[in-house]
């Protein structure tokens, strides 16, 4: 396609007839001839930098997802998704006028397309993948970034050139991945096309120019090997539709990738055959290897045994029309309407009862939230990138149940991922596994079809050895889960004898110490819920026993009073064996707390707090929440401590595009990693709120400075703006 003679774009009445064909409730459709009106009024004569008028793409949005059959919330939803970014629309107004569920899928594509790679770093592309399946807990939120990004990526020849590679390799690491996980084959390797022609256009262009050069012949093989394959299923009475292809461009890069010559690659033709029925495929299959004689070891049977994401089809290749190889698939109507929208299908086959569609969507989403959940707790966004590299994008293999059921897993993933994808249950009591009827250790690399059986015990549990070789999020998170279970019944367990100790130690009774009176006031002033979360509190150190006992008996004295008497008169703050991040002189059992108002790192003047029942919260010395209060003592950090602190920056900027992207970028450069963001529009100016993780106060003071030399900083601030 000449690309400064763009095709036209769909018109609404155009994108109106092929809704009709699927989506027949007159309601439905009245919804979204509103949200198109709706679109339409704001978006008014803005232009899209190609010279298109802006409702163009968010037509283009729905024209694209109108293919994948979505439902009408889907369709309104797509064209609405830039009212809130590129106009003076609010979500409050789309709430309004079209209700929750629209409102809250079109505030998730609005957070999501404000945040964009600022360079090639893994670890931007981390951040990025974490907000975007973050933001995404319902998949049709997905599915509009994914046809979004199809339709900027068509017309991506209107930005300047640097522009076009940020974009690409923004989708190459970040989107594709994700339509590949959710089985969105169509918009997928369109996609990988053109990041290709836009990333490496030279690679792109010689590819193509050795298939133009051909490419007459080329076609001229496909007609006479489709005309073949008609003639013999014809012959049979099977009803068919046949499609042919010359491989996509990329399908190609890759196998020159991976060393192969132009010369060397035989099977670029490709042959797609479509019938009515399981049966009828084999018989196809059949019909085309009496003729065409097949290649050794490839044909494959996903039929027999599907992929986990639900694909089906038979795959062979044969030697055809001049002995040229054909890759050839067949496949029902259905298994291809699977093939290619993925977890998207689950609209068009909804009617048809699909609960297994359902079902895989729903586990495909759960994989993502398994991925993050897995990482909350990394804070180097390059670690995250790499874990989620290693889960999102390494090779997939697919094993085997003993009754023949496929489990998609990554390359490298073991017999305990294998147990814990089964169910947790399975994972948590495994003992042992036999692979291909032989035992390996449960550290044992699975390979692609291998059988896997996995051998239980009632009375086994999980090993934390299992977390150095596991391979997938799903089965470090439940291994996890169960050891923070075994730790808090530990905690509690250890919390009561310490108690029940120190109580005969002082020769008091029990129950007249845990009277009913004496454990409401002692929940009341530790914040605790129950006496089980007491002996957590004790268990885990975060009280003394001792501590709680003079709660009750310290001549009834309040907490605060226990505090203060504890510290008076001392004034050593040695950090010597000190275990926290803070010195208090005078104790070690008391608990501590970074204030929450003013948010001190270490290295920022700061002044300790008595609270009631809080123990000692630390401010800075010139907190406003402490002005002229009696109850402060002297802390002092500990400098032995490599903790982490978080803290708030108040930035304001002039208005305009990307500034959010320069600020992700710097503090990326210093090692400060942003834990949320929050956004205040305003007339002349935009307000972010960030919560950042450093180190101590010399970090953040440099990441400040580097704040404020960008030239549409106007203030940053700590402390309430």
């Amino acid at each position: 396609m000449n690309e400064s003679m763009h095709e036209k774009p769909i018109t609404y009445d155009e994108l109106y007839e092929k809704l009709k064909k699927f989506i027949k409730k007159e309601e439905e459709l009245d919804v979204i001839n509103n949200a198109y009106g709706f679109a339409l009024a704001k978006h008014g004569d803005r232009k899209r930098r190609n010279g298109d008028p802006y409702i163009t793409h968010p037509l283009e949005v729905a024209n694209i997802l109108c293919d994948l059959n979505v439902d009408y919330i889907t369709i309104a939803c797509a064209l609405l998704h830039e009212t809130v970014n590129h106009s003076e629309a609010t979500i409050d107004e789309i709430r309004e006028e079209f209700g929750d569920e629209i409102a809250n899928i079109v505030l998730s594509i609005s957070k999501i397309n404000k945040l964009e790679l600022t360079n090639d770093k893994d670890s931007s592309a981390a951040y990025l993948r974490k907000v975007l399946v973050g933001l995404s807990e319902d998949v049709r939120v997905l599915f509009i970034k994914l046809a979004d990004r199809l339709h900027n990526m068509r017309t991506i020849y209107a930005l300047p050139v640097e522009e076009q590679k940020q974009k690409a390799n923004e989708t190459t690491s970040v989107l594709i991945p994700i339509a590949h996980r959710l089985g969105i084959n169509s918009i997928k390797s369109e996609l990988e096309d053109l990041c290709l022609k836009y990333t490496k256009p030279d690679v792109y262009n010689d590819i193509l120019e050795k298939l133009d050069a051909s490419r007459e012949d080329l076609n001229e093989l496909l007609l006479q090997m489709k005309q073949s394959i008609s003639d013999i299923l014809t012959e049979n009475g099977i009803n068919f539709k046949i499609k042919g292809r010359v491989k996509s461009v990329h399908s190609l890069y890759n196998k020159m990738s991976n060393g192969k010559r132009w010369n060397d690659i035989y099977d670029i033709l490709a042959l797609r055959v479509f019938v009515d029925t399981e049966a009828d495929c084999y018989l196809t299959i059949g019909l085309i290897h009496s003729k065409f004689r097949p290649m050794p070891r490839r044909f494959k049977d996903y039929i027999a045994n599907p992929k986990e994401n639900m694909y089906q089809s038979l795959h062979t290749t044969v030697f055809g029309i001049d002995g040229q190889l054909f890759e050839i698939q067949v496949r029902t109507y259905e298994m291809d309407e699977i093939a290619e929208k993925g977890i998207a299908s689950h609209w068009s086959y909804k009617e048809k009862g699909s609960v297994k569609i359902q079902s895989m969507m729903e586990h495909k989403l759960e994989m993502f939230r398994n991925i993050i959940e897995a990482n909350n707790d990394v804070s180097s966004d390059t670690e995250f990138a790499n874990n989620l590299n290693e889960e999102l994008l390494s090779d997939l293999i697919y094993c085997y149940t003993p009754k023949g059921d496929v489990l998609e897993l990554p390359k490298g993933a073991t017999p305990v991922d294998f147990a814990y994808r089964i169910h947790s249950g399975v994972g948590d009591r495994t003992i042992g596994a036999i692979v291909n009827d032989q035992i390996v250790p449960l550290d044992y690399e699975l390979q692609d079809g291998d059988i896997v059986k996995i051998n239980t015990g009632k009375e086994a549990n999980p090993n934390k050895s299992w977390l150095n070789f596991v391979k997938t999020s799903q089965a470090k998170n439940k291994i996890k889960s169960f050891f923070s279970k075994q730790d808090r019944l530990n905690y509690i367990n250890t919390g009561k004898e310490m108690l029940e100790k120190e109580i005969r130690k002082r020769k008091l009774s029990f129950n007249e110490v845990l009277s009913e009176h004496n454990l409401e006031k002692v929940l009341k002033d530790t914040h605790t819920v129950d006496l089980e979360d007491l002996y957590l509190s004790i268990g885990s150190l975060r009280f003394t026993a001792g501590y709680i006992v003079d709660l009750i008996y310290a001549d009834k004295k309040d907490v605060i009073d226990i505090y203060l008497g504890k510290v008076v008169n001392h004034t050593n703050l040695s950090n010597k064996a000190v275990k926290g991040d803070i010195i208090v002189a005078g104790t070690d059992d008391i608990l501590v707390t970074i204030a929450n108002c003013c948010k001190p790192v270490k290295g920022d003047k700061i002044v300790g707090y008595i609270t009631k029942g809080e123990g000692i919260a630390v401010h800075k010395v010139d907190c406003p929440n402490i002005k002229n209060s009696t109850r402060l003592i002297d802390v002092a950090w500990n400098m032995n401590s490599e903790s982490s602190y978080l803290t708030d920056l108040y930035i304001t900027v002039t208005k305009g595009k990307n500034q959010l992207l320069d600020i992700i970028t710097k503090a990326s450069q210093k090692d400060v990693y942003i834990e949320s963001v929050k956004t205040i529009e305003e007339d002349a100016a935009t307000k972010y709120t960030i919560t950042v993780k450093t180190a101590n106060i010399n970090e953040l003071d440099n990441f400040i400075s580097d704040l404020k030399s960008l030239p549409f900083v106007i203030e940053v601030g700590r402390g309430h703006n």
